[in-house]
């Protein structure tokens, strides 16, 4: 399978199954239909057939899903069996909430460091971590092989912190910072911004 031949927006919903799916399966649930997916998830039948047919035939007619092979096999295709480790940019009121926050290690991923470049912060505890200067951020990277960050820096740093983090190697980013990061086509960038989803819904209201 060529994973450039799968649309970005497929790729995407997955994670969604697979969250749909591990909540049904601590309901107890065994098998599924795409039909009973997509009423959980708001999304037809249909798209979820065609999403999952891209990377394979994980059903069958009549029968539906069985729900442990298929949280196995979309495991497999996000590569979550293993555990990333995470550096986390930014020890501030949003970054010391993620780094308290429990409920990565379950899914597949773990903030092993926390960085920022605040004189008054570095050395102190963040939960179970000691934050560090940013100025060690390439070094410390690859000495634990991480391949992952997570920014949670002001959006008038964020381009600046960006092209540090790509120094050490890291391909994959996740940004919480409110602005677009300018960064080579090889370096896969998410973004959160509530503020943004929340003028979408405002939209909708009276």
């Amino acid at each position: 399978m060529d994973m450039n031949l799968i649309p970005d927006i497929v790729v995407g919903r997955l994670p969604r199954y697979l969250q749909a799916l591990q909540r049904m399966s601590e309901d107890g649930h065994l098998s599924t239909s795409s039909q009973e997916l997509g009423d959980r998830l708001g999304i037809s039948a249909a798209q979820i057939r065609k999403d999952l047919s891209q990377f394979g035939e994980f059903g069958k007619q009549g029968t539906g899903y069985a729900i442990p092979y298929l949280i196995d096999q979309l495991e497999s295709i996000l590569k979550i069996k293993k555990v990333w480790d995470i550096a986390l940019i930014g020890a501030g009121d949003l970054g010391r909430a993620i780094a308290h926050y429990q409920g990565f290690s379950n899914r597949g991923f773990r903030i092993a460091l926390v960085f920022d470049n605040s004189r008054e912060k570095i050395g102190k505890n963040i939960g179970n971590f000691i934050i560090q200067d940013i100025a060690d951020l390439e070094k410390k990277v690859r000495e634990a092989h991480i391949q992952v960050a997570m920014l949670t820096v002001p959006a008038s740093v964020a381009q600046i912190v960006a092209e540090t983090v790509v120094k050490t190697g890291i391909r994959a980013i996740l940004s919480y910072a409110p602005t677009p990061l300018n960064l080579p086509d090889d370096v896969h960038v998410e973004y959160i911004d509530p503020l943004i989803q929340l003028q979408h819904m405002t939209y909708y209201l009276g």
